[in-house]
């Protein structure tokens, strides 16, 4: 079910709020007049959106978090309800990354990925039920990515963690369906690569830049799409056109899927610089907020290039699978 109430009376809580896909939904429900709960861990950067969202003329609470914290998960909850009255909605955003070979990643680095992404969706989820279902209704939207459905190279603890919120999604759904509980949706929003801080602020162990594999989409349709979500609630939903069409070509021929897309990702996702080993903002936080994207300044001529580039790519895997499909079938008859 959609909200009970208007995107105007609302109030949504978002975890991961202090830049990116999270400032960005904060930006798109404030235009509409929603109260927003940001959390993450930097306060300054948290106040800044805040600020932000006030003067788009919605009201904003900072409650800064650290969602592998249970307890503290459950108090954000708690301020948010006696803030705002309710929660209507709930926004599972927060995630760091690890980049490099599975086997050369520091367990300690591949444990708190799993922490912040899994375990703390996990903790979002437990503390926003109980209130979601005391408002009547309300929705849930966990931010899985692409790379819950697929997968690409040097992102291992990335992919294991998104591949389980997907599954933890169907799993309560199923469960508030069959206790009565239908009035609460789960969705799930499986974003392409977006244009944020994620990749500038990842752990890197690969001795190479990191850059974002494009297609790149600005943070702003994301947003766009979780509004779409509370207001008309669906099991998933892409972001970004390139997001579609690598889960259909994973879907018609994942073996053929998966090498196409391990070989592009693997030379897509590195730039022409050198880096030192960096453990990035995944045990200390250090984004900001003073943008919500990651690499613009040329956003326009970067979305461009790299959309006609990847879909391109995208395009060819495509009519790859077809090829390979209509082969089968001609051999079989």
């Amino acid at each position: 079910m959609p909200l009970t109430r208007t995107l105007a009376d609302a109030t949504v809580v978002i975890t991961g709020a202090s830049s990116g896909i999270g400032a960005a939904t904060a930006y798109a429900l404030a235009r509409r007049g929603a109260a927003v709960v940001l959390a993450a861990r930097t306060e300054a950067a948290l106040e800044r959106v805040a600020a932000h969202c006030r003067e788009l003329g919605g009201r904003a609470l900072v409650v800064p978090t650290d969602v592998t914290d249970p307890d503290a998960v459950e108090r954000l909850a708690a301020r948010a309800a006696a803030e705002f009255g309710r929660i209507d909605a709930w926004v599972n955003n927060a995630a760091v990354g690890t980049v490099g070979l599975f086997d050369e990643i520091p367990v300690a680095e591949f444990r708190r990925v799993v922490e912040v992404n899994l375990l703390g969706t996990v903790h979002g989820m437990r503390a926003a039920l109980p209130w979601l279902g005391a408002a009547g209704g309300g929705v849930l939207v966990n931010n899985a990515s692409v790379l819950a459905e697929v997968a690409m190279p040097y992102q291992s603890a990335y992919n294991a963690a998104k591949h389980a919120i997907r599954g933890l999604a169907d799993t309560v759904r199923q469960e508030l369906r069959v206790t009565g509980r239908g009035a609460i949706s789960i969705c799930t929003v499986l974003p392409a690569t977006i244009d944020t801080p994620f990749f500038r602020h990842a752990a890197n162990h690969t001795g190479r830049e990191l850059t974002p594999p494009p297609p790149v989409y600005p943070p702003e349709m994301v947003a766009e799409t979780i509004v779409r979500l509370l207001r008309r609630p669906r099991r998933e939903a892409y972001a970004g056109g390139a997001a579609r069409l690598i889960g259909l070509q994973w879907r018609l021929a994942p073996a053929v899927a998966e090498r196409v897309l391990g070989w592009y990702t693997a030379r897509t996702q590195f730039g022409p610089g050198v880096r030192l080993d960096a453990t990035g903002n995944v045990f200390t936080p250090d984004a900001a907020a003073e943008r919500t994207d990651g690499w613009s300044g040329r956003r326009g001529q970067l979305l461009r290039l790299t959309a006609a580039f990847g879909l391109a790519a995208a395009g060819t895997a495509v009519g790859t699978v077809a090829a390979i499909g209509r082969r089968s079938r001609a051999g079989r008859s």
